[in-house]
């Protein structure tokens, strides 16, 4: 596929996710999505401990061979909300389908937060995250390999633990569709200060 139809595959890919990305940025959007995370068995644990946390109510991703991924959310640090934060990714490979999810970040300490607040900040290839699991669903592996999810609902998922990973601990909860691929490598967000 050469640059140019990719670039405009990727445009088209977006604009129909937006309806997916483009939650309501309403507080009670995004105390709902924490809410599900608090009461997600072992990742409630974690806004006790975490210096801080990114928290996205949806990302929509979709894909047929090259997909894209996109999501607004919001950082939080001793339980203020801090800033604004965006991720896009880019995938290529096998994939097929969309769908929507909830994303959340902890950080561990001050230097993880100061690293993913920093400016520009991507996950790499190793990347990996607790799939919530609700209903029927299958716990996606985010370490490079592949999976499919289909959640029930954030009102009755459970997690386990999936302990700091260079200062973070990612977790997310399918909220519809379903996709042959799950990756976190090549996610990059931005960050803009309140």
């Amino acid at each position: 596929m050469s640059i140019c139809a990719r670039n405009t595959f990727l445009a088209v890919l977006l604009a129909c996710l937006a309806p997916f990305a483009a939650a309501d940025d309403a507080a009670a959007d995004y105390a709902k999505t924490i809410g599900a995370f608090k009461s997600a068995g072992e990742s409630g644990g974690y806004f006790g401990s975490a210096y801080g946390y990114a928290v996205f109510p949806t990302i929509g991703k979709g894909g047929i061979g090259v997909g894209g991924a996109h999501g607004k959310g919001r950082v939080y640090a001793g339980g203020e909300y801090v800033g604004d934060t965006k991720m896009t990714q880019l995938t290529v490979g096998f994939q097929l389908g969309g769908q929507a999810f909830s994303q959340i970040i902890f950080f561990e300490d001050e230097s993880a937060f100061k690293s993913f607040t920093s400016g520009n900040f991507e996950f790499g290839a190793q990347a990996t995250a607790v799939a919530i699991t609700a209903g029927v669903s299958a716990q996606a592996n985010t370490g490079g390999g592949a999976g499919a999810g289909v959640s029930g609902g954030q009102n009755d998922a459970s997690t386990v633990s999936a302990g700091y990973r260079k200062g973070m601990a990612i977790f997310t909860i399918a909220k519809g569709g379903l996709m042959y691929e799950a990756t976190l490598g090549g996610q990059k967000f931005s960050y803009t200060p309140l």
